[in-house]
């Protein structure tokens, strides 16, 4: 096949159809549930555990991503990815029929474990299925697949919320599981026989020795011998409690900042085994790559989830304006997408990185402005429109460097890697913007500036970080 046929050539057409259907279909949910959230924290008297709907399915996610990267290297990414989406439905059914708080939480967890394994295995069958050149080109499509779920989701999700109740919201995507998987069938039946590696070609490591680009060989992106299959899940669980511990820890008197504290110190160093090798000390390369990720989601949706809810409680707006917010940032992220997938290599992988990561800042210091100045909502809703922006032109560079420094027998950790940076980094960021919403509830403006007060110093770090993520060839089969 020749690498100038492009993501839609007949020989792509069902994988490339597939995928963005299962991308849409996480898109519409995620927009939906954030826009119609602050109306179920209140008429579920949930405010307490807002911040954990958001941060427990982000955290459960880190599981989910763990083993479908294990699962996807050893036997293929089709069963992990029809197992995610299984999961997925469960837990928005879950969701959907939750009477009380803490049952909607336990839902949003079900369905964590289904998104973040369904992020990685799709990952994988990009690597799999398309050569490098196109790589930009198909997550340039994921990020237009936000497109119409970010016309009509928000919107729709507020319509719905007010006129049928925001159960529907749930159960409604439910109904999109079906011609998505439908869809992405077919596809899927051609990759049932592709192995993790080829030992022909890859060269497959003797038992009990790490893979090429594994840690116990040196690479020039720089990474960590991972543990075991169990070893995996077990840290990637003991992540996803410090998180949810995190989460629960102001409602501890007296020592919420202490087991706070402990929790944060719990999940990096549980984390610390699942990445490349000095990603928590920024070391130049693919380490940046997977710490820039996590800190660009740690500000842009530490601070998207308050949005809505700064629009609802203080500017009186519906549930169904409210969302207008996301709708801005996501067609703003797919068109930003869709320019640096066209520039291709045009537009340098790190100065994509620095401007998209600066952009996203400048949106998180503009809400902060308007929230303490009383300025009204239009700026900040006009700002995100820059986050967005910011967002969609990153987030495919890092995923394209990502595979670029990525053999064939590491493809699954890395992208593993990414995806628990950015589910982990999101996570904590919402933990710790609840702590302080908390913190500083005497006033309703005093709450929102202290929520995007952190989410912008976190912005700082990413901008800090992103000038070190220049592509470094793996070693080993290094993709050109």
């Amino acid at each position: 096949m020749p690498e100038s046929a492009g993501i839609f050539h007949r020989s792509y057409l069902l994988v490339t159809l597939g995928a963005c259907a299962l991308v849409f279909l996480a898109a519409f949910e995620s927009l939906a549930v954030t826009t119609i959230m602050p109306l179920v924290s209140r008429e579920l008297d949930g405010a307490g555990l807002y911040a954990l709907a958001f941060a427990g399915p982000l955290a459960t996610g880190v599981i989910g991503m763990v083993a479908a990267g294990s699962w996807s290297d050893r036997k293929g990414p089709v069963a992990p990815l029809l197992a995610a989406v299984g999961m997925f439905v469960l837990g928005l059914l879950i969701a959907g029929t939750a009477g009380t708080m803490p049952v909607l939480v336990s839902g949003r967890l079900v369905q964590g474990l289904g998104g973040g394994g369904l992020t990685v295995a799709l990952y994988v069958v990009i690597a799999r299925v398309y050569p490098p050149v196109l790589h930009p080109k198909i997550f340039a499509a994921f990020s237009a697949a936000w497109v119409i779920p970010s016309l009509v989701g928000p919107f729709a999700a507020g319509v719905v919320a007010q006129l049928a109740g925001w159960q529907w919201v749930f159960l409604g995507v439910v109904g999109l599981v079906v011609p998505a998987l439908l869809l992405t069938a077919p596809a899927l039946r051609g990759l049932n026989g592709v192995p993790a590696a080829d030992p022909a070609t890859a060269g497959e490591p003797a038992a009990g020795e790490p893979a090429p680009g594994e840690p116990g060989v040196k690479t020039a992106g720089g990474t960590a011998r991972p543990p075991g299959g169990p070893a995996k899940l077990a840290l990637a669980a003991l992540a996803a409690l410090a998180v949810l511990g995190l989460n629960l820890s102001a409602q501890v008197p007296g020592a919420g900042g202490a087991l706070a504290g402990a929790a944060v110190a719990v999940a990096l160093l549980a984390v610390r085994p699942l990445m490349p090798r000095g990603t928590l000390t920024a070391r130049r390369g693919l380490p940046s790559v997977i710490l820039t990720r996590g800190l660009a989601s740690a500000a842009f949706f530490g601070a998207e989830v308050y949005l809505p809810y700064l629009l609802v409680e203080r500017y009186a707006f519906a549930p169904t304006f409210a969302g207008l917010t996301l709708t801005g940032g996501a067609i703003a992220w797919a068109a930003a997408s869709a320019v640096q997938g066209r520039l291709g290599t045009r537009l340098e992988h790190r100065k994509a990185v620095r401007i998209g990561s600066a952009m996203v800042l400048g949106a998180v210091v503009l809400a902060l402005v308007t929230t303490v100045l009383a300025w009204p909502a239009a700026v900040a809703i006009a700002g995100w429109i820059f986050a967005g922006g910011g967002m969609g032109l990153m987030y495919p560079r890092l995923s394209v460097m990502t595979l670029a420094l990525s053999t064939k027998d590491t493809e699954g950790f890395n992208s593993s890697a990414m995806s628990i940076s950015d589910s982990l980094g999101g996570a904590l960021a919402l933990a710790g913007t609840g702590i302080v919403f908390a913190a500083f509830s005497t006033t309703t403006a005093s709450s929102f500036a202290g929520v995007f007060a952190l989410t912008a110093v976190i912005g700082v770090a990413a901008v800090a970080v992103a000038p070190r993520v220049a592509v470094v060839p793996a070693a080993g089969k290094a993709r050109p």
